[in-house]
């Protein structure tokens, strides 16, 4: 099955077998060549299909108009595919750390927390397959920018999946615990923050330059949401003393939630970048 996903129940253990055939590509190595096939286990269903497991405004990157070797446009496609990969996983990474606090379920916190390393690595893979291109095909202006940029969302794809591993541990000292009712507080702030998230991914698969100069303005009403659960959560203490641990936990999580809205930012700055060569990091920005 060429570009697909199966789907395999083995026993009671669930599946998903991420399954990118690269040997269409021309690429030295093929499949060998790529991060080979991610598997990834899920405990809440029994089967899942790529929609379920890419955020639904995901797909294979479409073709760019064409350059003139060939080879390069593919080599830099299969990149950005790598690297919506590598998206969606630390996505799902934070979904399972945000699920194991708002559910008290710690075997997610430690799936959130193991499945890191696969996302470590992709980010190597990435900057190596960067390298080899730009050392291969010694690409310009705007091809050269679309490299570096795709370069560039690694870190920040490593620091969003590095703070769904800090939420996991954090949550996992909540769990022993009896239930803060302000635990609840925290779901708006990560659908701000997955928002932000989510919008920075596909203005950079798409190109859209006006979406990502949206999400700067959008990550200050975010930070706005962060300062309003600490000072909520600091009159909590005052009352509840004896939870200050508990309550110094919550505001880690916060912090780090606010953290990820920050690296959308960065993402959506290095969109603009790619597309109009106008650097607009500590600025709102300004295309004309």
């Amino acid at each position: 099955m060429h570009g697909a996903l199966q789907s395999a129940t083995v026993g009671s253990t669930r599946f998903v077998i991420l399954w990118w055939l690269k040997s269409e590509t021309g690429r030295p190595g093929g499949f060998q060549h790529t991060s080979g096939f991610l598997l990834k286990r899920f405990s809440n269903a029994a089967t899942f299909s790529a929609q379920h497991f890419l955020p639904e405004h995901f797909s294979l990157m479409p073709d760019f108009p064409r350059h003139i070797v060939t080879n390069f446009d593919t080599a830099l496609t299969s990149l950005r595919n790598d690297v919506l990969m590598m998206s969606s996983l630390a996505e799902l990474n934070l979904q399972n750390a945000i699920n194991g606090l708002l559910k008290r379920d710690n075997d997610l916190c430690n799936i959130a927390i193991a499945d890191d390393e696969e996302i470590d690595q992709l980010e190597k893979q990435i900057d190596k397959e960067g390298i080899d291109i730009m050392l291969r095909y010694q690409p310009v202006a705007t091809d050269l920018r679309r490299v570096v940029a795709a370069m560039k969302l690694g870190p920040n794809l490593e620091r969003v999946a590095d703070q769904a591993v800090n939420i996991a541990r954090r949550a996992r000292k909540l769990n022993q615990h009896p239930p803060l009712p302000e635990t609840n507080q925290i779901e708006p702030l990560y659908q701000s923050a997955v928002s932000l998230f989510k919008d920075s991914l596909r203005a950079f698969t798409e190109d859209d330059v006006e979406l990502a100069l949206s999400l700067k303005k959008r990550d200050k009403l975010l930070d706005g949401l962060n300062r309003d659960f600490i000072s909520e959560i600091t009159t909590q203490i005052a009352k509840n003393p004896d939870r200050v641990q508990d309550y110094l936990n919550l505001i880690f999580v916060a912090r780090y939630l606010e953290r990820v809205g920050d690296h959308a930012t960065n993402i959506a700055e290095d969109t603009v970048w790619a597309v109009h060569a106008e650097d607009i990091r500590h600025t709102y920005g300004s295309v004309a």
